[in-house]
Formats: structure tokens, sequence, C-alpha cells
């Protein structure tokens, strides 16, 4: 095989291709990046790495500058990557921009989790880089990781990482309940993407009326309703009674009949998980936050 010529001629047709079928020009570039790749893959093989700076400087003249030696070695290295059968059948599923975000990881669980959060949600290049540098996969609970590779189905309660990263913008060393409430409403957006996907922000401190006294939750969320209290301490017990009381209270007097229960999300300075373990109610999940 004349791997050089059988390669020049597929870059050739990507061009004239991404010109003619615009709509699918990035799947027709995903796809012949990867055969690319392994027609490297194996030319290395056979001749030496070497023989991509020679086919290098051939395709700079031939087809265009695009194509030096770095683009090559990353379409071989995407081939190498994406070769497993667990992702190879999801190729055409992102763009070549997104894959190169994913070809520094090796652990094939988590690229198929990327790829699936951002076709899922349709996540830009920027959106997907920023998920993987702050280490989205690892912060997401094991138990959550196991039932991804099972494919059994997910809560959103599922995919909260562990820690929530909260931006402190303002760089407060001393950090109180009502600072850090501060904080996340500073930025609720970033705060809202953080927790995943669907959640919206209904209020802060939200009155709820007991008698003749009124409580307040420091963050009322919807996707299902959702209580989020906020705590600077280790997790304790009285912790999850206070936000299962207004848990019990949305669920009586907010939420429709046709709606979920309400969820409860208590985001403190360290977990404890013998706490959650014990809570009579698993609706209540516990994060750590980190400050970022």
């Amino acid at each position: 095989m004349n791997y050089y010529n059988e390669i020049k001629n597929k870059l050739i047709d990507n061009e004239v291709y991404s010109r003619v079928k615009d709509y699918s020009k990035e799947r027709h570039k995903v796809i012949t990046y990867f055969e690319i790749g392994k027609l490297l893959n194996e030319a290395g093989g056979k001749y030496g790495d070497s023989i991509i700076e020679e086919y290098s400087k051939k395709l700079v003249i031939d087809v265009g500058k695009n194509y030096n030696r770095r683009t090559l070695f990353r379409m071989k290295k995407f081939y190498n990557v994406f070769n497993n059968e667990k992702v190879t059948t999801m190729l055409t599923q992102l763009t070549w921009s997104h894959y190169l975000l994913l070809l520094s990881i090796s652990d094939y669980d988590e690229i198929i989790y990327y790829i699936n959060i951002s076709k899922n949600n349709n996540l830009t290049q920027r959106q997907l880089q920023e998920k993987i540098k702050s280490n989205e996969y690892k912060r997401i609970p094991i138990e959550s990781r196991n039932k991804l590779n099972k494919n059994e189905i997910l809560s959103p309660n599922d995919l909260i990482p562990n820690p929530v990263r909260i931006k402190n913008s303002n760089n407060y060393e001393y950090i109180s309940e009502k600072t850090l409430q501060r904080l996340i409403l500073e930025d609720i957006s970033s705060f809202l993407k953080e927790l995943g996907v669907g959640f919206t922000f209904i209020d802060n401190e939200y009155p709820i009326k007991f008698g003749n006294r009124y409580n307040y939750v420091d963050l009322l969320l919807y996707n299902i309703y959702v209580v989020v209290e906020l705590k600077v301490t280790e997790l304790k017990k009285e912790h999850t009674g206070q936000i299962m009381t207004y848990m019990n209270y949305i669920d009586k007097n907010i939420k429709t009949i046709e709606e979920n229960d309400t969820v409860g999300i208590i985001i403190c300075k360290q977990d404890n998980k013998y706490v959650i373990k014990y809570c009579s109610d698993d609706r209540i999940i516990a994060r750590e936050y980190e400050l970022v």
C-alpha cells in the first residue's frame, strides 16, 4: 500500500467535501481523520515514526499548510485513543475540536462520560473544556460512575459533583454561611451549571411559615423542587432534620401532585457519610464545597 497517496487522497476529498456538504462536514472530517490516523499508525509500524515527518512536509505542499507534523501526530493519537470498541461507534457525535480536548484522557469510561454529556447537552468546545478542566468526572460520586458504566438510569442528583466548586471572586478568607450564599448568588448561573442540567433558581431566603414563625430556606431551586442549605461546618445530624422539615413543607404546600417529591442538598464544609447513611430520607444528599 502507498500510505502517502492514500492519506493525501483522503485529505483532498475531505477538503472538497467540507466546501460542498456543509451540514455534515464535521462528521466527514472526524471519520476521515480517524481513517488517516489508522494509516499513519500502520505506516509508522512499518517505516518508523519518522515517516510522519516525511509525510507532513509533502502534505503541506500538496494539500495545505494545516496538515503539518503536529496535526498528523494528533490524527494518529486520535486513532490510538478512540479505536476502542466502546467509543468507536460514538465517533461522529462530536466535532474534531471536541475530540482534541479528549485526547489527553486515557480512561475510556471518562471519555464516554464527556462524549455523552457533550452530545446530550449540546456543549460547545469551550463548555466541554471547562468541565474537563474542573475534573467533573472525577468529582462525581463513585456510586454514580458505577451506574454510568452499567447504563443504569440516573437521577439529576446522581450527577451533582463532590466537591461542588464555588467561585470566590472576592477572595474572602473568612467564610460564613451568609458569605457563602453571597458568593453563590453573585454568579448563580455558574453554580447552577455546576450542579448539573436543568436546575433553575427560584429564590434565596425563601420564607416558609410554621404556625406564627417564619423559617428561611437558603436557596430554593427547581428541577424538581430542590431545597439547598449551606453549612460552613462538618455535616451534623441536626442539619438533615432541618432540611427534611423544609422539604416536607414544600411537598405539602407548594409542589403539585403531578410533581416528584422535593429533594434536599446540603452543601457543607466537610461531608459525614455516617450522618447520611443513617438519615431516614434518601432524598437528602450532602456535598462538600470547594472555593475556587
